[in-house]
């Protein structure tokens, strides 16, 4: 599974580039030819002085401080071919020497605090959302996952796939908002989803236990407003107080899927969210499920949950997203037309998720700006 942008390596702790390294020095043994070519007709001895801080930016302090020592011997002697400095001129360039060494030394040391909290961060959403696998029991599974928000792993979007007692239990969700503001609920709803996996014995409970977490978290977060309104109400007086304790609602759209042991079937229930796509030699069509009301309004239960029965073939596989495929938008504001791209797509060489995602690319020009999740799910063929 994959579910981030690519980003350079030196981003993420690795020794800069090689050009970055090899940069100060070309320059270094560029100027100094010109100069000595030149026999004074070219003054360029003193851009010398401008590599300390370019050598700051690929090299420790020590590098560094190596680097401002040439340019002050260079500087210094009358072989090189520049014109004699005088004093306040070594002066100037040795400060800049120093300063580079010391921008090299906070740089290096930056540079070890933000891989620290990445990796800590990494690890702590991988927590939330990890890795769906290549098989869970008897199901085949591929999933990929791309945050709007850069440098996250984890957005308003979920999916997770489980089995259990009951079968093998796959959900994919969309939470209210994105980015890391949605993580807590999206790390709620998967944690309530994963006790249904193993204690629920109906889809439709499954989908009423993650409709009391939301709601449950909506009166937590109320309550901790008027708390906080209580203990500020002479800070602020009218409208300001009454906006302060507005809380907006939680709710996400969820797609419950189940494939009970020994049947060829899958179970899916809506809750306000896009059908599941199925594809059929080469036909795609869209699960005909009746859409119950979203989660956390209250309304997901027994009564109102429809749960559909839809046979599997040998060779089926269903496709489960995100509004942030079919919602996104080429220059024209068409959105994209997933089902119409899928006979296509599923021939691709790279599986089908990662050629939904390139294809998605293509279309918006860079990709979308929503969460993107994608779940692709097949039984074993006989």
């Amino acid at each position: 599974m994959r579910r981030r942008r690519e980003e350079p390596g030196w981003l993420h702790g690795k020794p800069p580039p090689l050009w970055a390294r090899i940069a100060p020095v070309a320059a270094l043994v560029v100027l100094v030819l010109v100069q000595r070519l030149t026999q004074g007709e070219a003054e360029v001895g003193f851009f010398l002085a401008g590599l300390p801080p370019v050598a700051a930016f690929a090299y420790g302090a020590a590098g560094t401080a190596v680097f401002a020592g040439i340019v002050l011997s260079l500087l210094g002697m009358p072989w090189a071919g520049s014109a004699h400095p005088r004093g306040a001129d070594l002066a100037t360039v040795a400060a800049i020497g120093l300063l580079s060494v010391v921008i090299a030394w906070v740089r290096r040391r930056r540079d070890a605090q933000l891989v620290s909290v990445r990796t800590v961060a990494e690890a702590a959403q991988l927590a939330v959302l990890p890795p769906v696998p290549e098989q869970v029991g008897p199901v085949r599974c591929a999933g990929l996952y791309r945050a709007a928000q850069r440098g996250t792993l984890v957005g308003g979007d979920l999916y997770d796939v489980r089995v259990g007692p009951y079968g093998v239990r796959a959900l994919v969700g969309d939470v209210q908002g994105h980015g890391l503001a949605a993580v807590g609920t999206v790390a709620a709803l998967l944690g309530a989803f994963r006790e249904g996996v193993l204690d629920d014995p109906e889809l439709a409970a499954v989908a009423a236990r993650l409709d009391r977490r939301l709601l449950a978290d909506t009166a937590a977060s109320a309550g901790s407003a008027e708390s906080e309104e209580g203990t500020g109400a002479g800070a602020g007086t009218g409208a300001e107080s009454e906006g302060a304790s507005e809380q907006p609602e939680l709710f996400a759209t969820a797609l419950l899927l189940e494939f009970p042991p020994g049947l060829d079937l899958v179970r899916v229930l809506s809750c306000g969210h896009p059908p599941a796509l199925l594809l059929r030699a080469s036909a795609v069509s869209e699960l005909a499920v009746e859409p119950g009301p979203p989660l956390g309004l209250g309304l997901a239960g027994p009564d109102l949950a429809v749960v559909a029965d839809v046979r599997l073939l040998p060779g089926d596989r269903l496709l489960a997203h995100t509004d942030g495929v079919t919602e996104a938008r080429d220059a024209a504001g068409e959105f994209y037309p997933l089902a119409d791209r899928l006979p296509a797509l599923e021939r691709e060489a790279a599986g089908l998720v990662e050629a939904v995602w390139q294809d998605l690319v293509r279309f918006t020009d860079g990709g979308p700006r929503d969460d993107v999740a994608l779940l692709v799910l097949s039984l074993p063929e006989v």
